[in-house]
């Protein structure tokens, strides 16, 4: 019995040198209670220092993990919050705690090529994500200071916007238009352009089919790059709040390379479908509707997201930030609510049309309806001369197409006009996933600027772009290089074109010989 008693002395003398040595601090555990809940948003009381953006822990009554939830509202002695998981096992009366922390996520290199949530988390069924850091969703945009000129062309690949609404490294330009128009085949076609450069790719796809969303997917795998890619999906099956928060994400993500002197693209498909969310939270959290019941704040919302994009001044490193928005329109109606609020935020929009969708005139971009605020000055200096009178040339043939379809009398200059005009609306046509490049596109207009193709057949356009692409590949290689280099085309480059087109032209409008049979 002593050496009992003696082993159980020396355990609790050393445990009274353990108690004497542990640091006794006070804890400040933030802690409140959910009032109600339902439709994966809930109403929180008793946490009066949380702030806008943070994100909440609830507590369970199955014992299960925490589920996170986002602040949205804050009212006097409530709190509305979105959640970001499942809420099985979330009641009324539920535990909910403060983190102090604002919603963040992972970025860095090691993102490029994967397919990630809305919070970082892999899709793609590959290996955890190893981040250079973490950074939070909201992020106030750029001071005016901090941004510089937009003067670096963003080529899209598609000639009938490169030529006619540009687009700069650092803009902001609206995809609009109605459903299944090709809004989402433009903006993939511009990823895929990128391949030879040096911009980084975020493709945000929200609320969006996961069908859908493979299909993109896998479009950027075979013809672009998908090793500077990262897509972001938050799934319509997801709650409203991880769709919520999916564009903010894809933001900082993309904005990790910009502040590091990169270029980036963002691509958000669309900010319609989030405006319908986060109209759907806020009914839900009872707040007060305004027009076509989306919340007072909705315009807000789209700004402070958009305005992150710009290029920086060579003190912040000289990157950008382009945004390419993408909406949706009913029946055309470009004055509806969130297509105005959207088309005031950015510096242009694309407007795609359904009926010259339907006519086969890919991509179905209005030229009309369409501006670019800001691209015209980044131009390359070949297409900004070649393409200096296209865009009036075109107008004027729409216009006097439409008298034509009368049946009337036209004279030979009107004639010529409209045979000219019905050339460029066949050379402005263009497949998908088939981007031009810029020596292309420069021998396109080279075309179109000296009329050699007047005379060449319509039906036979299509060849004739394949043909100078051919071209330019083989006997003409070194002509393609420099005008991809230096963006501009000298004399000798011209000549040699101006020599290459008509021979293409003069083969294709040769008829074919009749058989001997």
């Amino acid at each position: 019995m002593n050496a009992l008693a003696e082993a159980i002395a020396a355990r609790l003398e050393k445990a009274d040198d353990a108690l004497g040595r542990l640091k006794v601090e006070p804890r400040l555990d933030l802690i409140g209670r959910v009032e109600r809940i339902g439709d994966d948003v809930a109403s929180v009381r008793g946490l009066p220092e949380a702030r806008l953006g943070e994100l909440l822990l609830f507590e369970r009554s199955d014992g299960g993990d925490p589920v996170a939830g986002i602040v949205l509202t804050l009212d006097p002695g409530l709190i509305g919050c979105a959640m970001l998981g499942a809420a099985s096992g979330v009641a009324a009366g539920n535990l909910v705690r403060g983190t102090g922390a604002v919603a963040s996520v992972p970025v860095g290199e090691k993102l490029l090529g994967r397919v990630v949530s809305a919070l970082g988390v892999p899709l793609d069924g590959g290996a955890a994500i190893e981040p250079a850091g973490v950074e939070p969703v909201e992020r106030p945009a750029p001071a005016i200071v901090d941004r510089d000129f937009v003067n670096t062309a963003l080529n899209t690949g598609l000639m009938v916007i490169d030529a006619m609404v540009p687009l700069g490294r650092g803009q902001r330009e609206l995809i609009i238009g109605d459903r299944e128009t090709g809004k989402t085949a433009i903006a993939i076609d511009t990823i895929i352009n990128q391949r030879d450069g040096n911009v980084i790719c975020v493709y945000c796809a929200v609320g969006q089919k996961t069908s859908s969303v493979s299909e993109v997917i896998d479009a950027v795998r075979r013809y672009g790059a998908p090793e500077r890619c990262i897509v972001v999906f938050a799934p319509a099956d997801e709650p409203p709040g991880v769709q919520w928060l999916a564009p903010y994400a894809a933001c900082t993500m993309a904005e990790y390379f910009a502040e590091r002197g990169g270029d980036a693209l963002l691509i958000i498909d669309d900010l319609s479908k989030h405006a319908v969310i986060y109209r759907q939270l806020s009914l839900l959290l009872r707040n007060p509707p305004a027009r076509e019941a989306y919340p007072g704040d909705i315009f807000y919302i789209h700004s402070r997201l958009l305005e992150r994009a710009a290029k920086l001044s060579k003190e912040r490193g000289g990157g950008s930030l382009t945004a390419l928005p993408i909406a949706a329109t009913e029946e055309g109606n470009l004055a509806a609510y969130i297509p105005t609020n959207l088309i005031s935020i950015t510096d242009g929009q694309i407007v795609l049309d359904p009926r010259l969708f339907h006519e086969g005139q890919k991509p179905a971009v209005n030229v009309g309806k369409s501006v670019s605020r800001v691209g015209g000055q980044t131009q390359s200096p070949v297409i900004r001369k070649l393409a200096e009178t296209l865009r009036l040339e075109y107008a004027q043939f729409l216009e006097l197409e439409i008298f034509t379809r009368f049946g009337g009398m036209v004279d030979e200059r009107t004639h010529k006009i409209i045979e000219h005009g019905r050339r460029i609306r066949a050379v402005l046509t263009q497949p998908q996933y088939e981007p031009l490049s810029l020596a292309h596109q420069a021998a396109l207009l080279t075309a179109i600027d000296e009329k050699l193709i007047d005379g060449l057949p319509l039906d036979k356009a299509a060849s004739f772009r394949i043909a100078l692409g051919e071209w330019l590949k083989t006997r003409g290689a070194e002509h393609g290089r420099r005008i991809n280099a230096s963006g501009d085309l000298d004399a000798d480059g011209r000549a040699a074109l101006v020599a290459a087109i008509a021979e293409i032209v003069e083969k294709l409008s040769v008829p074919p010989r009749p058989s001997d049979g």
